[in-house]
């Protein structure tokens, strides 16, 4: 079952829809839920999302309509971790600094990050981002 979230960023000016899904075990950490439909800003201001002293950043700043950075896989793990993730205590689930922390895979419309750009991708208008954890308790 897929969930719809928007946020206040939907003020930031043009947007772009995602499917994120989660699988591995990372489900457990975005509301129990292995499918969701976002909308995040088009565009970003980078410098909004740099990692600050206090433990959680400012929202991005709403650049102008046409400007600014587009929204990459960078911008889209922050974002989640803002918005989605549950426990924001622990961020260190999900990521490490600006990226996905060891372990987890991700595959942009089913082809490996590593192979669309990983960080630097651009995303684009129905952008399918799955995120499987391959760290498994035994």
């Amino acid at each position: 079952m897929a969930t719809d979230s928007t946020t206040a960023a939907s003020e930031a000016g043009p947007m772009i829809s995602l499917t994120v899904e989660f699988g591995g075990g990372m489900e457990l950490l975005f509301h129990h839920q292995h499918s969701h439909n976002v909308q995040i800003p088009r565009f970003y201001d980078p410098p909004s999302i740099a990692p600050t002293s206090s433990s959680s950043p400012a929202p991005p700043t709403a650049p102008a309509p046409l400007q600014g950075k587009k929204s990459d896989i960078r911008y889209l793990i922050w974002w989640l971790r803002e918005y989605l993730l549950d426990d924001k205590n622990r961020p260190e689930l999900f990521s490490q600094g600006e990226t996905i922390r060891p372990g987890i895979l991700i595959l942009i419309n089913s082809t490996d990050w590593e192979l669309e750009g990983e960080l630097e991708y651009e995303l684009e208008e129905g952008d399918e981002c799955v995120f499987i954890s391959t760290l498994h308790g035994g």
